[in-house]
């Protein structure tokens, strides 16, 4: 918990509670924008992927562009923070509705959040983020959530230091983010036949630029009126296609490397444990994280001069996200004994994103989301905000 945790409030109308989180905010130094409900589709298919297309509500102007009602608001921000040419370093903050299609109650909700572009020093942004997360989770009464914690750039520097195929590489990090390591690590195959490995297209494609090639399969595809196939979108479909002609032609895993990423895989625990596991596994394996490990550990340092209780936090090499613009610290806090049906806060560190929405370079940023709503249903508070 950071020393300067908010205590808890009761009030009937659960707006009191979002005008103190919103206050929290601003005392933090982070300043409110307030982006259009309706965005342009295609920004979120591109970062997202076509799979979010089931979870989008959608509609088209007079044009035939295809909009969406926005539905998360790290994206809008970003994007007003780009188009209103913000000056860097900038910190700004949101609350309003969401709308996507969810399991879980209705498709409309309320998300609160900060996000922080342009800081120098990745280490302290990020336990900036994380007890501020946590004094968002105190405002509602939650004093010790569960942390979640999982880091996309150590994964990202253990693929770098492997013998990898840079398909593969990127099919891996893809793998990573939607949590399918685990049960489908992919190996090397044996090796094809001369008829098979240079036939047909893959033939024409042997040793193309990785660009070009996507390319021609994506024209190829589209030329025979394939669109999208389950959920996958033309691009998707090309991308796929080489990565798994790749893989055919034996450039999956080698039985010493998988092993490696096994065991990197399984470690979990706290922070300064998993810290040591991860240098231990590195010396033995004859491969260089230090840098990536030595951002591990300052971020601890900084977790810890927050009052951070590092026995609350588990850290699992196999946490990671679902978004290729991610790029390091991932958490997520949930109520503690499982009081909610997902987590409370979310966030992580993004550096890729402006780069992907237009800018010029590569922005370090860092942010989180809540979940107002269900903050206000757990451990303490009723859906209308009353104190129990």
């Amino acid at each position: 918990m950071s020393a300067a945790a908010p205590a808890p409030l009761s009030a009937h109308d659960p707006r009191i509670l979002e005008e103190a989180l919103i206050a929290r905010f601003d005392a933090a130094g982070y300043t409110r924008l307030d982006p259009p409900i309706l965005q342009p589709a295609d920004v979120f298919l591109d970062l997202s992927g076509e799979s979010i297309r089931r979870r989008m509500f959608l509609t088209a102007d007079a044009e035939g562009h295809e909009l969406c009602l926005r539905p998360d608001l790290t994206i809008p921000v970003a994007r007003a923070v780009l188009a209103d040419q913000v000056p860097m370093p900038a910190a700004v903050s949101y609350l309003g509705p969401v709308f996507r299609f969810r399991g879980e109650g209705s498709g409309e909700f309320r998300q609160a959040g900060v996000e922080s572009f342009g800081r120098a020093d990745i280490e302290a942004a990020d336990a900036e983020i994380l007890s501020l997360g946590l004094d968002v989770c105190a405002l509602y009464g939650v004093e010790r959530p569960e942390i979640r914690l999982g880091d996309v750039g150590l994964f990202a520097a253990l693929l770098e230091a492997l013998p990898l195929a840079p398909a593969l590489r990127r099919r891996l990090l893809k793998d990573f983010g939607q949590g399918r390591l685990d049960t489908e690590m992919p190996r090397a195959a044996p090796a094809p036949s001369p008829a098979a490995a240079h036939s047909g297209v893959l033939a024409a494609l042997a040793g193309a630029d990785p660009a070009a090639a996507k390319a021609l399969i994506t024209d190829l595809l589209s030329i025979a009126g394939i669109t999208t196939v389950g959920g996958r979108s033309v691009s998707e479909i090309a991308a796929r296609f080489l990565e798994q002609a790749s893989l055919d032609a034996g450039g999956g895993l080698s039985d010493e490397t998988a092993a490696i990423l096994t065991r990197y895989l399984a470690i979990r625990g706290q922070p300064e444990v998993a810290s040591a596991q991860m240098r231990a596994l590195a010396t033995e394996a004859g491969i260089d994280l230090g840098g990536a490990l030595d951002l591990f550990d300052r971020r601890t340092g900084f977790l810890t001069a927050h009052n951070v209780h590092l026995a609350d936090v588990a850290f699992s090499t196999a946490f990671g996200r679902p978004l290729d613009y991610y790029s390091g610290m991932v958490f997520e806090l949930h109520a503690p004994g499982g009081g909610a049906p997902g987590p409370l806060v979310a966030g992580g560190r993004y550096d890729r994103l402006l780069s992907r929405l237009g800018a010029e370079t590569c922005v370090p940023a860092v942010g989180l989301a809540a979940w107002v709503e269900r903050l206000a249903a757990v451990d303490g508070f009723n859906t209308s905000g009353l104190s129990r």
